[in-house]
């Protein structure tokens, strides 16, 4: 077994600190968001404190809409010692692109709503093998 941190808390602690469900925390554990831990000859998990301040990074990144996969590769760089601050500016950039595709996406779907809404009829007349007249193109 290694030498422990200085501080090092456990998993439960670490859930309180971070607002991150211990299920989740085992969960990026197990895929590589988070260093293994050292345990308590009881088994008990201890984190470094310092793994509160990397789950707050985890949590933010997926605020802002990056996927684990790039979350993981972001600290994979700085986990070898370098910022990836740079990686992280692509990484966003192209975020908002998509994000404007989205928004081109979705604002044709509005207006193509808007216009079956437009002309809806209330009482449609009953057809044969027709579901709702109001959607026949």
């Amino acid at each position: 077994m290694r030498a422990l941190p200085a501080t090092t808390i456990k998993i439960g602690e670490l859930s309180a600190r971070s607002q991150v469900p211990i299920k989740t925390i085992r969960y990026y554990e197990e895929i590589g968001l988070l260093p293994q831990p050292d345990r308590t000859e009881g088994h008990f998990r201890l984190f470094p404190l310092e793994t509160v301040s990397r789950l707050l990074f985890i949590k933010r990144l997926q605020l802002l809409g990056l996927s684990l996969q790039e979350v993981k590769e972001c600290l994979t760089v700085f986990d070898r010692g370098e910022l990836p601050c740079a990686d992280l500016r692509v990484k966003l950039e192209s975020h908002i692109e998509a994000i404007d595709l989205q928004i081109q996406s979705m604002s044709a779907l509005r207006q193509q709503l808007g216009e079956i809404l437009q002309d809806w009829d209330e009482n449609p007349t009953p057809q044969a093998n027709i579901i709702c007249p109001n959607l026949q193109t």
